[in-house]
């Protein structure tokens, strides 16, 4: 029986023993958490836990000895694009102290003028370059609300965040048109693309604040930097509120949010091609389709209409990202295309770094069931790794550029946790989610069952997934059944909150809870809340289905 598969696993045992004296306070800080996974398939429970080994690999002490996760393989260090941002927010969920010590490196490390470094390593910050995709405020507020509340953490935070706003508008707004400026290619970390082609790699003399004047196109206007400081501003207003700051200070965030917002539509959106791109110093677009999309959306950019068209136009189209293992760094129909994984490429692959960004692109707006659509062959793909690479192969799945790459390995614990674990939110909820990896190459098994854990408050929940049915313990005993397909909604206690409909198809079945027992149908993204002795309808968006031109 596959639960008690689980309740044997003996986590120290199967990752092994600590290489580092910090290894041991990690391992412990896992079991404390004690989130585990167990599969039909010996070798997709492998690869999670050959995982986790190199996960510790990722993690070392800083020059406080406190432990901070390292973007892993080629990269030595914490970059704030990723390490410092997404990885370490998806790293909250599983080993929160280590999140917290990388958030505050990058307080620590700020330049007197309010320039956030781009990366930490051994040897110490460094500024040449902005680097920025995920809005460091959205992390921190997210971390801040899992894990206990922190007001010295989050105030440091805000003040770093607020003086590193002012740099860049400063420095970083020279057109003044209310727009973040891309002076060079790894200011957005997009290595070889197309977008960049012509475009130094670095800021002239390696100064942030400074862009080549031999340039005829820089600086350009830049989507995903702008969107990142739309939705950085938003977070400051939200935790301006939560630290007590003056209400101006707070309609202040807003309001330049607002004018971040404007700016971006004004000037980096092509309501024809409906497609976010670089507007160069000439005035004309940067006409290359990237995931510079994805990047704005999940800045939250947007409505559930913009977000949907997107998704059909674009991100579910076959002819553009929607590769047999999406989501590719550059539209498939451009010339310009390359699938090469072999190296650090933003010219086509499929990166990791995509991957972790994706789902809050897709579950703000609600789309749950068209995100599984992405982490079904993903998995798969998932199901072949042995040594979590930067890149893969959109074609074959195969892993490509590096390895022991702490975004992969976190993509992987996401993934699994999201389609068929138990997942805390930000909004104090607990997700049980009752589907399993579908075999989508050569029908080869991925895993028909599986089971996770996770301990919250003191409660032990465990969740058994079967093609038939999903069953919930707390403390042990069974207190919740549903069928295949439905996603569990709960607060910490356990208690029934919601269900959501997680398939394409229609799910009908009983959902049987506390003693109850509740006769459902419900559709895919439907979301029905339960009031008294039922569940009601509280949005039924329906589906957007892939496109193929």
């Amino acid at each position: 029986m596959l639960l008690e598969k689980l309740r044997a696993i003996d986590f120290e045992n199967i990752v092994g023993q600590a290489a580092k004296k910090a290894d041991e306070q990690i391992i412990a800080d896992w079991r404390s958490t004690g989130v585990k996974f167990a599969a039909s398939s010996e070798r997709l429970q492998s690869v999670y836990y050959a995982g986790i080994r190199k996960l510790l690999d990722c993690i070392v002490p800083n020059h406080k000895e406190h432990p901070v996760l390292q973007e892993g393989g080629a990269y030595a260090g914490c970059w704030l694009e990723s390490t410092g941002t997404i990885n370490a927010e998806l790293l909250s969920r599983f080993l929160p102290r280590v999140s917290h010590s990388t958030y505050l490196l990058f307080a620590e490390f700020q330049r007197e003028d309010g320039l956030i470094p781009y990366k930490i390593t051994a040897v110490g910050p460094a500024y040449r370059q902005i680097q920025m995709v995920t809005p460091l405020a959205r992390s921190v507020w997210n971390h801040y609300l899992m894990n206990g509340r922190d007001a010295s953490f989050l105030r440091r935070m805000y003040q770093a965040m607020s003086r590193f706003d002012d740099w860049l508008v400063r420095y970083r707004n020279t057109r003044r048109t209310g727009c973040v400026e891309a002076f060079c290619t790894f200011d957005t970390g997009h290595d070889l693309s197309p977008r960049f082609w012509h475009v130094p790699d670095t800021a002239h003399l390696n100064d942030a604040r400074l862009y080549s004047p031999e340039s005829p196109i820089l600086p350009f206007l830049a989507p995903d930097l702008t969107a990142n400081v739309y939705c950085q501003r938003k977070y400051l207003a939200l935790i301006a509120a939560e630290l007590g700051e003056l209400d101006a200070d707070q309609m202040r965030w807003n309001e330049k949010a607002e004018q971040s917002l404007s700016s971006l539509y004004q000037y980096c959106y092509d309501e024809t091609d409906e497609m976010f791109y670089d507007r160069d110093r000439n005035g004309e677009f940067v006409r290359v389709q990237s995931d510079v999309l994805l990047r704005v959306l999940a800045c939250e950019v947007g409505d559930r209409n913009r977000f949907d068209a997107a998704l059909k136009r674009y991100l579910l189209n076959t002819s553009k990202f929607f590769a047999k293992y999406p989501l590719t760094s550059i539209a498939m129909d451009d010339p310009r295309f390359d699938p090469s994984s072999a190296y650090n490429s933003w010219g086509g692959p499929v990166n990791f770094l995509t991957i972790i960004r994706t789902a809050h692109a897709f579950e703000y707006h609600g789309r749950y069931v068209e995100l599984t659509w992405i982490m079904f062959p993903i998995i798969s793909a998932m199901a072949r790794m042995t040594r979590f690479s930067q890149t893969l192969n959109p074609w074959t799945g195969e892993e490509g550029y590096t390895d022991t790459y702490s975004p992969a390995i976190l993509g992987m614990l996401d993934y699994i946790e999201r389609l068929c674990g138990i997942v805390p939110t930000p909004d104090v909820e607990l997700w049980f989610t009752g589907l399993v990896p579908y075999p989508m190459d050569h029908g080869e098994e991925v895993a028909e069952e599986t089971a996770y854990s996770r301990t919250v408050g003191g409660i032990e929940f465990e969740l058994v997934n079967t093609r038939q049915r999903s069953t919930v313990y707390r403390n042990g005993e069974v207190f919740l059944r549903l069928p295949y397909g439905v996603r569990a909604v709960t607060n910490h206690k356990g208690e029934l909150i919601a269900i959501i409909g997680m398939l394409a198809s229609e799910v009908e079945g009983t959902i049987q809870h506390e003693g109850k027992d509740y006769e459902v149908t419900i559709k895919g993204n439907e979301r029905k809340v339960l009031v008294g002795e039922s569940f009601v309808t509280m949005s039924d968006i329906g589906l957007v289905t892939p496109a193929y031109r």
